[in-house]
């Protein structure tokens, strides 16, 4: 097998509830994940609990998608 050509250098630090901010390599702020719509429901987040933030999952499937 070769040399590892790249290793991604992420920090994720958890906030109040679902809100986490990830540290990602190119992006000069913080990433804000959290939950929205039904993520939220499903989770049992009252509306307007916490300020609606695109999931993880959505990440995700936008990254696959590219």
């Amino acid at each position: 097998m070769g040399d590892v050509a790249y290793q991604s250098r992420v920090h994720v630090e958890r906030a109040a509830g679902p809100i986490r901010y990830a540290t990602v390599p190119a992006e000069p702020t913080p990433v804000t994940f959290g939950v929205h719509s039904e993520v939220a429901a499903h989770y049992g987040q009252r509306e307007g609990q916490y300020e609606p933030h695109a999931t993880t999952l959505d990440y995700v499937v936008a990254a696959a998608a590219g």
